[in-house]
């Protein structure tokens, strides 16, 4: 998992450059008037730089390097230096209007996960937030997500409890576990003839364990263009997976491990995959978990989101071989694990499926299922 928390530490006084200027006039013994008249400026205008009133420009500072015998970038940058402290006491002042904004997302959850760096005060952390996003106010984050927060899974309700806030930091996480994806696996250009053949290789990886088994998926996509980020789920984000550009030759599949069942997370997988290769680089799609007994409706229209079903369902277990399976009408845990092994998937996929298409009650072959938590890199 990425690591952003870094400390580090900006100073929320600002100090005029005039009091170093006066320090070294000191140390020189010039007063305010020999200065001036060596520096050929008014003398009004070297005690507003002295009291912080008037700034050092580029001249003045060539000026005071010839008199004073400190290089002009010395002066610039304190004059530089000056104003942006000034500028950012502004911005604190502006922040402390807004700290409402906080409320939207899971701060203490984010912290925890190392997605933001501890603060001592709201305004630090207000600004570490927007840091996190890469925006410059509450505004622009509004601005920038308002589309996504218009789409179709937020106007219908992805499920009950779920918040716009935590699922946009979940979303945000996602392009920076991206970041450090793509530095590991330096993904080619996206080739979807390539990511189908991936896909056939994948499948049986069901079978193997985390997180090799992850390591091996990320890799196998990133050889056709697409990055997997595996992104820890946050509360009332209710998020099992999403699909995004992050160029139009990088596609992005986002995963979370919502179930902690194996079956959901490679079910989750290839129904992202699937709208890779079959809706094009149009928006996101993001694909809420169901609320009780209601299926999360993602962010595609229902077409595509049943497209993107049907695609991992017939990819996963082949059609003919389901459709000769569920004709002979044995399920029992010790023939769906043999009708795995032949297909070379994990069972708990066969039983996930059973269960949706309600072929088996919810109670029954849950001994197949293989659990899957988070470890300091992915899943396990």
């Amino acid at each position: 998992m990425a690591d952003r928390a870094q400390p580090h530490f900006t100073p929320d006084y600002a100090i005029p450059p005039g009091e170093t200027l006066s320090e070294v006039m000191d140390s020189l013994s010039i007063s305010q008037a020999e200065l001036a008249e060596r520096t050929d400026r008014p003398k009004k205008t070297i005690n507003e730089i002295i009291k912080g009133k008037a700034a050092i420009t580029p001249e003045t500072a060539l000026q005071f390097e010839r008199v004073l015998g400190v290089p002009a970038s010395f002066w610039n940058n304190l004059e530089q230096n000056y104003r942006t402290a000034l500028a950012r006491k502004d911005e604190r002042a502006r922040l402390e209007k807004q700290l409402g904004f906080l409320t939207h997302f899971p701060v203490k959850d984010m912290t925890k996960r190392n997605w933001l760096r501890p603060c001592d005060t709201a305004v630090e952390q207000l600004t570490e937030l927007l840091n996190y996003f890469g925006v410059a106010s509450p505004k622009a984050w509004h601005t920038h997500w308002e589309t996504i927060q218009q789409d179709a899974s937020f106007r219908r309700g992805g499920g009950q409890g779920q918040s716009f806030g935590a699922v946009a930091a979940w979303l945000r996480q996602g392009h920076i576990e991206a970041r450090a994806v793509r530095e590991q696996y330096s993904p080619k250009p996206y080739n979807a003839d390539r990511f189908r053949l991936e896909l056939n290789a994948i499948r049986h990886l069901t079978n193997a364990h985390m997180p090799g088994a992850a390591e091996e998926m990320q890799q196998r996509c990133a050889s056709a263009g697409v990055v997997v980020a595996l992104v820890e789920e946050l509360p009332k984000a209710r998020v099992c997976g999403a699909t995004s550009w992050l160029t139009p030759d990088l596609a992005l599949i986002q995963l979370s491990l919502y179930y902690h069942r194996d079956d959901q997370f490679w079910f989750s997988f290839f129904h992202e995959a699937g709208h890779v290769l079959l809706h094009g680089k149009r928006s996101i799609f993001v694909e809420p978990a169901k609320s009780g007994s209601k299926q999360g409706i993602g962010s595609g229209t229902r077409v595509e989101e049943e497209e993107a079903n049907t695609f991992a369902a017939n990819t996963l277990i082949p059609p003919s071989a389901w459709d000769a399976f569920v004709a002979a009408s044995d399920f029992e845990e010790s023939s769906i694990a043999a009708f795995a092994a032949e297909l070379e998937i994990a069972p708990g996929i066969v039983v996930g499926r059973l269960q949706r298409e309600k072929l088996l009650p919810y109670n029954r072959g849950t001994s197949l299922f293989r659990k899957l938590i988070w470890d300091k890199t992915s899943a396990a």
